[in-house]
């Protein structure tokens, strides 16, 4: 899968992006504002873990955001089950050299397209730690609405914070 947009494209992972995830997700600023389970420091052998997990993806639901033929960041969105079957949750990260050109924003547009288009979901939604307000506006620029605050859900870095809920609704 592949969307060329103005900025960069977002595309299905390879085995050649090994190396430029591990240079753009080795960083504790990106780090900082994803769940533990992205790791810190970002190795060769986490890099290889996750490509393991998604290149030939047969559902197609995560994606390596390219500027100029390199992965410099991903997004990707989870399908939920049961009687939330309709709903997914969605997130990205991206290398920090790439803030602050729109470069989330438009990715996130364009995944959240295909994914009302290809899956059956009326629901898309995002949780951004207290702290990170860019992430935040990204989600406000690509239309996600506030819902809410969950005060003291998350601990980071050794710190309880909230977390704020954005969500897409489209029937």
């Amino acid at each position: 899968m592949e969307l060329k947009l103005k900025s960069c494209s977002v595309r299905s992972w390879e085995w050649r992006d090994r190396d430029a995830i591990v240079r753009h997700a080795n960083n504790r600023n990106v780090w900082i504002n994803l769940r533990d389970r992205f790791p810190h420091p970002y190795t060769v052998n986490d890099g290889r873990r996750w490509l393991e997990m998604v290149v030939g993806q047969k559902a197609a639901t995560n994606f390596a955001i390219d500027v100029a033929g390199e992965a410099v960041g991903g997004i990707g969105f989870t399908v939920q089950y049961d009687v939330a079957r309709r709903s997914a949750e969605i997130g990205y990260w991206l290398g920090e050299e790439f803030w602050g050109r729109g470069i989330a924003t438009e990715a996130l547009i364009a995944v959240t397209d295909y994914a009302f288009s290809n899956y059956d979901v009326c629901r898309l939604y995002a949780h951004v730690f207290d702290w990170n307000r860019a992430s935040a506006r990204v989600l406000e620029k690509a239309g996600y609405e506030f819902e809410g605050r969950m005060k003291n859900s998350v601990t980071k870095d050794g710190q309880t914070i909230d977390q704020l809920m954005y969500a897409v609704i489209r029937e």
